[in-house]
């Protein structure tokens, strides 16, 4: 398909969907102070620079934009990283909550955004829209099924709350091997080393959804559904210094429903 800007005809490029946060402006630091009880949504701009750079067109969801309504417009959607899900989401221990306000607190539980989140995986999935679920997003995608989560991961020999820079490759103590035939195998190959954000993780698989790729350590770190164009991963693609394959993914397939 085809499209004119400007006179110039050009490649229709897909329109992806990405989600975020939503905080108080108080929290961003020399921000009016007469604003501080009202809120800001924020995004990480990486997503939009890979997703941008791979050929799609990003979009960024706010909370009010309804799951149903905007996947009758999106090609494709990326779940992102960010806060711990609300343990009541998948019927775990709510001892874990912190009694923080979310929008005080960007790193506590959001049930809004969970809530959010958890119907745009659903209403992706009814359409067929191709989803990328990162890391945080991964357990939204797992939940969204019926799955459930590892509250919090006991220390072991694989580092998975790494204490580097966010913009790098990972390290060779992170080396994620991918099963056979998986979308994540024909983008990776066997295996491959992956930078690593995160303390709660897949236990276990919602319906349909399978784990096609481990750490060393057997934590899950790649799930897909079979014959759909659906894919979730642990890692943080928008924080590798190489392009990450899985970015190219996304809008190529989101390409196929234009």
């Amino acid at each position: 398909m085809s499209a004119t800007t400007r006179g110039t005809p050009t490649a229709v490029r897909p329109l992806i969907g990405v989600t975020g946060r939503r905080i108080r402006l108080d929290l961003i630091k020399g921000a009016d102070r007469r604003y501080g009880d009202r809120c800001a949504d924020s995004y990480m701009s990486d997503y939009a620079i890979r997703l941008a750079r791979a050929g799609g067109l990003p979009v960024h969801l706010a909370y009010e934009t309804d799951p149903e309504a905007v996947c009758h417009w999106l090609a494709g959607v990326v779940v992102t990283g960010g806060q711990d899900l609300h343990p009541a989401c998948w019927g775990g221990d709510p001892s874990v909550v912190r009694d923080v306000d979310p929008r005080t607190d960007p790193m506590v539980h959001d049930l809004e955004r969970d809530r959010y989140e958890l119907a745009l995986v659903r209403a992706a999935l009814d359409r067929g829209i191709p989803v990328l679920a990162v890391c945080r997003g991964m357990q939204v995608l797992n939940v969204a099924l019926g799955g459930t989560l590892i509250a919090d991961l006991p220390p072991g020999e694989v580092r998975h709350l790494s204490q580097e820079a966010a913009l790098t490759d990972g390290t060779d103590d992170h080396v994620v091997t991918f099963e056979a035939g998986s979308i994540a195998a024909g983008l990776f190959g066997a295996r491959a080393v992956t930078n690593s954000w995160h303390h709660q993780a897949v236990d276990r698989c919602g319906t349909g959804l399978l784990v096609t790729g481990r750490a060393a350590d057997g934590v899950v770190e790649a799930v897909e559904l079979p014959d759909a164009p659906v894919l979730g991963v642990q890692w943080h693609p928008e924080w590798m210094e190489s392009d990450d394959p899985t970015m190219t993914w996304i809008v190529e397939e989101s390409v196929k429903r234009l």
